[in-house]
């Protein structure tokens, strides 16, 4: 594979960095890694490398560039506490300007996923709403999906959650699986928020590989081309 930093402007003219990474082989689709709070940090770039090797050119914009360039925290009290100010202070229709500008710079060459992590997860859900030309998304614990339980996706969509994950409620979770009868919804049982990051305490590779063997059969069916 091939990876690099380059350079993505969204609709409001905010130029932003992003990682991408291109399989050296045939491309089986194409893929906006979203991140989690922690920016794209070393675990982020990981899955994106992670995706190149099973086929998929994977681009992950860096998020944060509207309040903090080059924001790249570990999973620790600092990290959290840093994450949680930036989140709190980015509007969501500027968080999806960037995906629809990720979107489009992949576009041209096929169908476009979106799969995201934490926070991430939540922007899947809104791209797969409101951006256009997303093929399919998958989100993994993304706790504000629920605030936006109204809108439906225009997309397949997968979402992944740990049963554990004192911050999600599965009530939470059940509300969202019965507005969505569409949506495919799992849960896992011993699985805590952020149970597909090998860099938490908190991961859980049985749940981890459980959800991959679910998202990467969508994202193959509805990417190609």
């Amino acid at each position: 594979m091939s990876t690099s930093t380059i350079s993505l402007t969204a609709a409001d003219g905010h130029e932003f960095a992003a990682y991408e990474s291109i399989p050296t082989g045939e491309i089986k689709g194409r893929l906006v890694v979203v991140q989690e709070i922690f920016g794209v940090n070393e675990h982020i770039r990981d899955v994106c490398d992670q995706f190149a090797t099973r086929g998929f050119h994977a681009v992950a914009p860096a998020m944060f560039d509207r309040i903090e360039r080059n924001f790249e925290k570990g999973y620790d009290q600092e990290g959290m506490e840093a994450g949680i100010a930036i989140m709190n202070a980015i509007e969501w229709d500027d968080a999806l300007a960037d995906i629809q500008a990720t979107v489009d710079h992949l576009k041209d060459a096929g169908p476009v996923g979106v799969v995201g992590y934490c926070w991430g997860g939540s922007i899947a859900w809104l791209a797969a709403c409101r951006v256009n030309n997303v093929a399919a998304a998958v989100g993994y614990y993304g706790g504000k999906i629920i605030q936006f339980i109204e809108e439906a996706p225009k997309c397949p969509t997968m979402l992944h959650f740990g049963e554990k994950d004192t911050g999600i409620p599965l009530t939470d979770v059940l509300q969202i699986a019965g507005k969505h009868a569409a949506v495919e919804v799992f849960t896992y049982p011993d699985a805590q928020h952020g149970f597909s990051c090998d860099a938490r305490a908190s991961f859980d590779k049985f749940s981890s590989d459980k959800a991959l063997t679910r998202t990467l059969p969508l994202f193959t069916e509805h990417l190609a081309g």
